[in-house]
């Protein structure tokens, strides 16, 4: 029995149910989460102290994966944030490595990369955000790009931008992204220290050009062997856990792309291309990039060609077209057409397959890190697992189904649109259709669902199944018609 002590971001479903859900794939694994009340939420900080005597009781645990950002500010939100000075900051991670080093387990860890998003929308960032956010990112956009090549007409836009922003928010806003790098590079000397086995810096909502890239430039030339810089955020623990359970076992993935003509192209919220995003997520989590003829496990990314779409803005693309031809040996399916959901066109030609053999998970949900990310992470996990738990992957499966298809793809989008207010009992009503396709394609003859808006908001639904009956073997058949 492998125990894994699991410090998530804060207690969204993504962070706290989900890496539960991927570490009981395998009779083999015990995973420990703080009580979800000592995490944070949109509007609060973790109980850091509370953390901090969680992690001092725990005992005789294999593997430790932390969000450094929740024990540093309170979570990844407070992490943009807070007013805390960098000794008060540090003074916090010094605690924590006098906790670690009395430990015997192997520790991974990652911080994120403060992320400069391309809007006037301050829900997860200070106050300022609502008038002058999109004026920070052009300003940060353009000054990297002048850096980077030297032009001068990046040298007026960037003058253009701070022109339009107050000195004060300006320089509160530089001195925030100053002192969360110098806490990064402050990490990077404890990975050489051998306080972290593995560290992983996360690139969260960027883009081509900022300072969020140009810090991670400058990070990585200070990285040592065990220190990664990667693209994506609330899926990093996810692959890391996938890392630290599949340590060894070299499971040799080969990613298959629905528009091959697409993998060089740049996903919405990211830096690198497709093609990087995959080949990036899957060796970090502990798999090994192969071709089909080599594999043990096919990863089918069902991707754009040109531009991906954007459900949450509204931004629509060409989806799906064509009879689906799944592969013969085992796999698991990446869904990043649209970032904020799955292909509805795909489910269908998903949907009409009589059955789905050697079918080993599907992911549709936020960015393409994200849905990359725990694709690999649960593929990996249930295909590497000594004591495979089908009910676990039943569960999971469900799970993802009605969150990134029938909520993330079409619900949340009625409830926005029909004006609804937040209401689970709304919430419950416009789900019902899909729970039924869902339910007869997976032959279940009774289950209770429950949902609730687990941050008062559409963005992100909680999903909560109870009373599973008659599971199939999953990997034998997944869809019966």
């Amino acid at each position: 029995m492998r125990r894994i002590a699991f410090l998530p971001i804060d207690n969204r479903p993504v962070c706290y149910q989900l890496p539960k859900q991927i570490s009981d794939l395998d009779g083999e694994n015990e995973i420990i989460l703080p009580n979800i009340s000592l995490l944070g939420n949109l509007n609060k900080i973790a109980d850091i102290d509370g953390l901090f005597i969680w992690l001092e009781l725990l005992d005789d645990v294999d593997i430790i994966v932390l969000s450094l950002d929740t024990i540093a500010y309170g979570g990844l939100i407070p992490s943009r944030r807070s007013d805390d000075t960098f000794e008060q900051v540090k003074g916090r991670i010094d605690r924590l490595c006098s906790i670690l080093s009395k430990k015997s387990a192997k520790v991974y860890a990652f911080s994120s990369i403060m992320r400069i998003s391309n809007n006037n929308i301050n829900e997860e960032e200070k106050e300022y955000w609502a008038q002058y956010g999109q004026r920070i990112f052009e300003y940060s956009y353009n000054l990297h790009k002048m850096e980077k090549n030297c032009a001068g007409d990046n040298m007026l836009a960037c003058n253009c931008a701070a022109t339009r922003i107050p000195e004060n928010i300006l320089q509160d806003y530089l001195s925030t992204r100053q002192r969360n790098f110098k806490i990064n590079t402050y990490y990077v000397a404890l990975a050489r220290s051998g306080i972290f086995d593995t560290l992983v810096f996360s690139k969260d909502d960027c883009a081509q050009y900022g300072l969020n890239v140009k810090e991670a430039e400058e990070l990585k030339q200070m990285a040592s062997e065990n220190v990664f810089i990667k693209t994506g955020a609330d899926e990093i623990p996810l692959t890391l856990l996938s890392r630290a359970l599949n340590s060894g076992k070299y499971i040799k993935i080969a990613p298959v792309y629905t528009n091959p003509n697409g993998i060089n192209k740049i996903s919405k919220y990211e830096d690198i291309s497709v093609e990087e995003s995959v080949n990036s997520q899957i060796e970090l989590a502990g798999g090994v990039v192969s071709d089909m003829e080599h594999c043990d496990i096919v990863m089918l990314v069902n991707n754009f060609e040109s531009e991906q779409g954007e459900l949450v803005m509204n931004v629509n693309v060409p989806l799906y077209n064509g009879e689906l031809n799944l592969p013969d040996e085992p796999y698991f399916i990446a869904d990043i057409v649209n970032a904020n959901g799955s292909d509805n066109f795909f489910i269908d030609a998903l949907f009409r397959q009589k059955n789905l053999k050697e079918f080993y998970g599907y992911a549709a949900w936020n960015t393409t890190g994200n849905t990359l990310g725990s694709a690999i992470s649960s593929a990996l996990t249930y295909y590497g697992s000594k004591k495979p738990n089908r009910n676990a992957f039943q569960l999971l499966q469900l799970t993802r189904f009605l969150d990134d298809w029938a909520y993330q793809a079409n619900v949340r989008s009625q409830i926005r649109d029909d004006k609804e207010n937040l209401s689970n009992t709304v919430l419950k009503a416009k789900m019902a259709p899909f729970e039924k396709v869902i339910f007869d394609k997976f032959d279940i003859n009774k289950m209770n669902v429950e949902y609730k808006f687990p941050w008062d908001r559409f963005f992100e639904v909680e999903v909560n199944l109870k009373n599973v009956y008659t599971p199939l073997p999953f990997v034998d058949i997944l869809f019966c018609e």
